[in-house]
């Protein structure tokens, strides 16, 4: 077959925008027809059909029942079905009835009410006829008695939802819609795919995929348990130093060492901070980590639970932290370069002192130093609110995922391991260790502006401060000096807040462009799944070897047409006799597969001696009977 679908492509395909000369600020909003924000405000106005009640026509309406009978549903398969789209009979139905639930109750599923039809009529889904509704005086006078019968009972109601505007068309088959402008016009590559995600955000969830699905052998490693306590599947996430060498950290004096682990209880997987060594003498200690447990903030990284076990061989406490994959530390994101303490290095008699590095140079730009600091402020008020300490404000324990999102790592380690069972009050050093945490933010903010972990020393302090006044804000110097400072009178991350100012809201700004990109990229993979299912249900009835003992099966009856269907997707050929390959014909015809769309087209057969023009409606048809007579099949009832 030398000719090309007939069905227009679906890079131009869209639904069309519509407009009114009167706005109604709640019942018509400005956004686009799809707009969830735009549903909040008219969800408690629509009203969803009975499926069991007679067919009711209102006036007005006069042709619903023969525009439903001439026209197949978009989507009668509950698998795919979506409520955003319907058939291009949405103009012609009922005030109040679901573009997605059918115009006809021959195509309305089979299912028998036992409630009143008051509380199915408010639909959460958003209906697209209800976007555009007329705003004049004469229709919102206008009411329409409405009937249903369920359960031998009649109900009569008032149905005060204005009526959708006339000439609404709607697509009858799944389209792939532009991209909305607010992200095209942010977009950095002007030829970015147009059907799948980015590239970038594509090969980061697939590394992060990589980590979590990651095994260790064993065979090479005798000393990683195979389980502990219910935690299998270990695998290390830093490098296990031989035991002759082993030293303790310098955050929490103890040899720890750190897992990734799968739950069996949940089969989700998680992060094990070891402790080596470490007897738990009392249980009291568990007040503080049932405390942590409840902390829950997107810049922390989440404790789950605390245990202790012999499965490595000696008396170890462990750590169950929520596992962030891909993630790195801010140590070996910015400070990992030796070369970035040469400012502060001493020089030797008679060596000239380099010039000192410059932002864009040497440093990190401001603008990245204020989106961490509001990240780690926001994590230190959720936690001081909850009346705990952080204790952990360090850059080899804070997490970077993606390019600038942080979380901190190791809560909760030091309430543990320094635990007095002496004391009666065992939060009473809690705000000596707040303000401890807040030294600490400061030591990691001017760190980062140095962009040399040197520059906190203390015969540094001076030199590190002028490098600040020199390249950053008279505001982010005074943030270090205010945290840096001894204060008379306790002190609260609050405090920091207007030193932060409005770049909180360039911080807001960012991430909501970010969340717009995503849900992008999200809304080009929705139709995709659905796609893949469709063609994973065709793969397994074309070219079948046998079935119930027939050799022939796949290549007779319905299961021919969908062999030539499958040639008309993909083996089409160009005048030339060349592939001709569009991925936009393919997904035009499975959309319009899975919708059963009323079009005709022709099917040839191989040897091009018969010519069968069917329409999507009756493969669809095919296609159902067929995948349903295979799994009778499997589950064994045919």
């Amino acid at each position: 077959m030398t000719t090309s679908s007939s069905s227009p492509s679906l890079l131009n395909d869209g639904a069309k925008n519509f407009s009114h000369s009167t706005h109604d600020p709640v019942n018509s909003p400005t956004s686009s027809l799809f707009s969830d924000f735009g549903a909040l405000s008219i969800s408690q106005r629509r009203k969803a059909p009975n499926p069991a009640a007679s067919e009711f026509i209102p006036k007005g309406a006069p042709r619903m029942a023969n525009m439903a009978q001439s026209t197949v549903q978009a989507f009668p398969s509950p698998l795919f079905a979506h409520p955003g789209l319907s058939s291009s009979t949405a103009a012609a139905l009922a005030p109040g009835m679901s573009l997605s639930a059918g115009s006809s109750p021959l195509h309305s599923p089979k299912i028998t009410p036992h409630t009143s039809p008051a509380p199915r009529r408010r639909s959460h889904t958003p209906n697209p006829a209800n976007y555009m509704v007329p705003t004049t005086a004469s229709d919102q006078g206008a009411h329409i008695i409405q009937k249903e019968t369920v359960g031998g009972t009649t109900y009569f109601y008032t149905d005060n939802t204005p009526a959708p505007m006339a000439g609404m068309v709607f697509p009858t088959y799944h389209i792939y819609p532009p991209t909305a402008p607010h992200v095209a016009y942010m977009q950095p590559k002007a030829n970015a795919p147009s059907f799948f995600m980015a590239d970038e955000l594509r090969q980061e969830l697939i590394n992060r995929h990589l980590i979590t699905m990651a095994q260790i052998d064993h065979s090479e490693n005798p000393d990683v348990p195979s389980e502990v306590d219910s935690y299998h599947s270990l695998f290390p996430l830093e490098p296990l130093p031989p035991p002759n060498r082993m030293q303790k950290t310098s955050n929490f004096s103890y040899i720890t060492s750190c897992y990734k682990a799968v739950n069996s209880k949940d089969d989700l997987p998680y992060c094990l901070r070891r402790i080596h060594g470490f007897r738990l003498v009392n249980t009291k200690c568990m007040m503080l980590v049932d405390m942590w447990k409840k902390v829950q903030h997107s810049n922390t990284v989440t404790l789950r639970e605390v245990f202790t076990t012999k499965a490595f061989g000696d008396h170890s406490l462990v750590f169950s932290y929520d596992f962030h994959a891909g993630a790195e530390t801010m140590f070996s994101r910015h400070f990992n370069d030796p070369a970035a303490d040469s400012y502060f290095t001493k020089r030797k008699w008679g060596q000239h002192e380099p010039p000192p590095p410059r932002q864009h140079a040497g440093l990190l730009p401001e603008s990245l130093i204020w989106a961490y600091i509001v990240q780690l402020s926001s994590a230190l008020r959720t936690i001081h609110t909850a009346g705990l300490a952080c204790r952990v404000m360090d850059p080899s324990k804070i997490l970077i995922t993606g390019k600038t999102r942080l979380r901190v790592n190791c809560v909760g380690v030091f309430d543990v391991l320094t635990f007095d069972n002496s004391q009666t009050n065992h939060l009473a050093l809690m705000p000596q260790y707040q303000q401890a945490d807040l030294v600490s933010l400061g030591k990691v903010v001017l760190a980062l502006a140095c962009n040399s972990l040197a520059g906190i020393q203390r015969e540094n302090l001076q030199k590190a401060m002028e490098l600040v006044s020199i390249n950053y804000s008279s505001d982010l110097k005074n943030l270090i000096l205010y945290l840096l400072t001894e204060q008379s009178r306790l002190r609260s991350v609050n405090d920091i807040m207007p030193m932060i100012g409005a770049r909180f809201y360039t911080q807001l700004d960012a991430s909501q462009m970010r969340n717009d990109v995503i849900e992008e990229d999200l809304a080009k993979e929705v139709q995709n799944g659905r796609l893949f299912r469709l063609l994973a249900k065709l793969g397994t009835i074309n070219e079948r070897p046998e079935f119930q003992k027939d050799p022939t099966w796949s290549e007779t009856g319905d299961r021919y047409l969908l062999k030539l269907f499958r040639d008309h997707l993909f083996h089409q050929v160009t005048e030339a006799g060349t592939p001709w390959i569009d991925l936009s014909h393919i997904v035009s015809c499975l959309n319009k597969l899975d919708a059963g769309v009323p079009e005709k087209i022709s099917l040839v057969s191989r040897d091009e001696k018969s010519v069968l023009v069917v329409t999507y409606s009756d493969l669809k048809r095919c296609f159902d009977s067929t995948f349903q007579e295979l799994q009778a099949a499997a589950s064994g009832s045919l």
